[in-house]
C-alpha cells in the first residue's frame, strides 16, 4: 500500500493515514550506502524498482488490523476481519472511512479515528518484518546491474531509521517519505518528484511495486510501469481491477518486473 494501510507510520505530528496511508513527500533523503553496481553490462543496466514500504517492502498488515481494531474499540466501532479491510481499503484515506462508516466522516471524528490508529499502530509497529525474500531479492537486483529507491507515504522520519534498522539501506539510492506537507490525495506527485530525482533514471525503465491501486496510478502518472502485490492492503480482485500484472510474492513481482523494462 504506500500509502501505508490503515496504519502509516507518522513522527511527531501523526499522518493522516488510517493504514498504509502515504502522502506526497518534499526533499528527500539520499542513501549514500547505495551505489551503482559494477557489472559488466546485463540487461538490467539503467532498470530501476521504486518499491512501496508500507505493505510491500515491510509485512505489516498484521499489526495495521490490529491497530485498526484496536482504535475502532475504543470509539465503538465493530472490529473487521483482514478479508472486509482489503475490500473496503482505498486511498485517500478518509474515503476508505466513508466506506466503513457509510457516511463521510466530520474533520474531528477523522483526527479521532486517524489519531486511535497511529497510536496503537506504533505501539505494535516494532514487530512488523520484512517481506518474504525480501532481503535476497534486494540483494540479487542491485548484482544484476539495475538501482532500487524506496517512496512512501509512511513519515520520513520514522522511514529513514526503519529502513536502516532492517539492515537493506544499502539497496536504495534514495529513500523518500512524507514530510507531513502533502495531500491526502495519494502518491502520484510525490512519486513523479522522486523519479525525477533519482540519478541517471529513466521513468520508461522504472518500474513500481507496491501493494496499493494507489501505486500504480503514481506510477502511471510518472510514466513508469506498475506491478501489484497482494500481500498487504487490498484484496486481489480490487488490485486486478487497476489493470496491471498482480503477484502474490515479491519473487514473483521482480520477475514480472524483469520483462516490463527489457
Amino acid at each position: 500500500m504506500d500509502q501505508l494501510p490503515p496504519g502509516a507510520p507518522h513522527p511527531t505530528t501523526p499522518t493522516p493515514v488510517p493504514g498504509p496511508a502515504e502522502p506526497p513527500p518534499a526533499p528527500a533523503v539520499v542513501v549514500a550506502a547505495a551505489g551503482r553496481p559494477a557489472t559488466g553490462g546485463t540487461a538490467w543496466d539503467g532498470a530501476h524498482i521504486v518499491w512501496d514500504w508500507n505493505g510491500t517492502l515491510l509485512h505489516d498488515i498484521d499489526v495495521v488490523l490490529e491497530a485498526t481494531n484496536a482504535s475502532f474499540q475504543e470509539i465503538g466501532m465493530p472490529p473487521i476481519t483482514l478479508e472486509h479491510y482489503r475490500e473496503l481499503y482505498c486511498v485517500p484515506i478518509p474515503r476508505f472511512y466513508q466506506r466503513l462508516l457509510g457516511r463521510v466522516p466530520s474533520a474531528a471524528e477523522y483526527e479521532v479515528m486517524d489519531g486511535a490508529f497511529h497510536r496503537h499502530y506504533f505501539a505494535r509497529c516494532e514487530r512488523a518484518g520484512l517481506a518474504a525474500d525480501c532481503a535476497d531479492l534486494l540483494a540479487d537486483w542491485t548484482a544484476g546491474g539495475g538501482t532500487q529507491s524506496v517512496c512512501s507515504l509512511a513519515p520520513h522520519d520514522r522511514l529513514l531509521p526503519w529502513v536502516a534498522r532492517l539492515g537493506i539501506e544499502r539497496h536504495f539510492l534514495r529513500v523518500d517519505g512524507d514530510l507531513g506537507t502533502g495531500t491526502r490525495e495519494g502518491k502520484a506527485a510525490a512519486m513523479a518528484r522522486h523519479i525525477a530525482e533519482l540519478p541517471d533514471v529513466s521513468a520508461g525503465r522504472t518500474v513500481v511495486i507496491g501493494d496499493a491501486a494507489d501505486d500504480a496510478r503514481a506510477a502511471r502518472h510518472s510514466g513508469a510501469k506498475a506491478v501489484l502485490y497482494t500481500g498487504g492492503s487490498h484484496s486481489r480482485a480490487s488490485l486486478e481491477k487497476v489493470g496491471v500484472p498482480v503477484v502474490d510474492t515479491l519473487t514473483e513481482a521482480v520477475a514480472v518486473a524483469r520483462t516490463l523494462v527489457v
